[in-house]
């Protein structure tokens, strides 16, 4: 069934709910899902609500423009879409596939419901994976000394391919600040640990050293701060005594497979709202 998807955040007041419902049902909208949250202590208020498109009596645009005042009068920030328009999402990569693989894999059976015009590495090595899939893959190495025109590189790279989100599928390069600020909250990272326990390199290996009985895998959004962003999703796995570090690579990418895959299809979902330093979820 085709849906419109309405997410929104305002500073909370009383009716809220009230008032976005009834501006749905004044236009014939027939409400499949609701979701809304009330952040108590910064008095913010979230909601995703997904509407039957069929039973709207306004288009697309007329609905966005019916709807102007009302997200005025509430100070909000809003979206409103219709999810049979796939969210194009681009790929980043540099030499480990696991992950890769999995949205690719989750990509071509439908379970993620997203386009991808582009895969970006710093690296040859995936391009066999990525062209066999019949997608586009595109080599912009990386070095200290060529770091700034690679990245406003693949900056005209993403822009030419309308991307609408990033994704870093272990992509091993630290971000710029100034591209963080330029793409906020359209760039996911899986953090191979974690966060804020375990940041930086190597955090299996610390993980092992440290005698952890739990591993995770952090899936968040990339910001100027490395590791910092505000959490999607996280995995777990518990370590027993006999694991080796081998054992808790592996083990820890599973955890990374799993949180990146839920942390994108919320996101292209419309199910997160970014709340500062922390994320709203709404997971189905």
């Amino acid at each position: 069934m085709p849906q419109t998807l309405l997410k929104i955040s305002c500073p909370d007041r009383v009716g809220l709910l009230s008032r976005l419902t009834s501006f749905i049902a004044y236009h014939g909208g027939n409400l499949l899902e609701v979701n809304q949250f009330t952040d108590a202590i910064g008095k913010w208020f979230f909601a995703r609500l997904a509407i039957d498109s069929q039973s709207l009596a306004l288009d697309l645009p007329a609905l966005k423009k019916a709807f102007t005042p009302l997200a005025s009068d509430l100070e909000a920030r809003w979206t409103l879409r219709e999810s049979k328009q796939k969210v194009r999402v681009v790929i980043l990569v540099s030499k480990l596939d696991h992950c890769l693989v999995d949205l690719l894999w989750r990509w071509r059976s439908g379970e993620l419901p997203i386009e991808i015009p582009l895969v970006v590495s710093n690296h040859e090595d995936l391009r066999p994976v990525v062209e066999r899939e019949g997608l586009k893959f595109v080599c912009v190495p990386v070095t200290p000394e060529t770091k700034e025109a690679a990245f406003a590189q693949m900056e005209a790279l993403f822009c030419e391919a309308e991307a609408d989100l990033l994704v870093l599928a272990r992509y091993m390069q630290i971000l710029p600040a100034e591209f963080c600020k330029a793409w906020h909250g359209k760039v996911i990272n899986i953090h191979h640990s974690f966060l804020p326990s375990f940041a930086g390199a190597n955090p299996y290996k610390r993980a092992y050293a440290r005698g952890v009985k739990l591993i995770g895998a952090t899936c968040h959004y990339a910001t100027a701060e490395l590791d910092a962003g505000p959490i999607i999703d996280q995995e777990v796995i518990r370590v027993e005594h006999f694991h080796t570090p081998d054992d808790l690579l592996r083990l820890g990418r599973d955890c990374e497979r799993m949180a990146l895959s839920r942390g994108v299809r919320y996101h292209v979902e419309d199910r997160v709202l970014i709340n500062g330093n922390r994320s709203v979820v709404f997971r189905d």
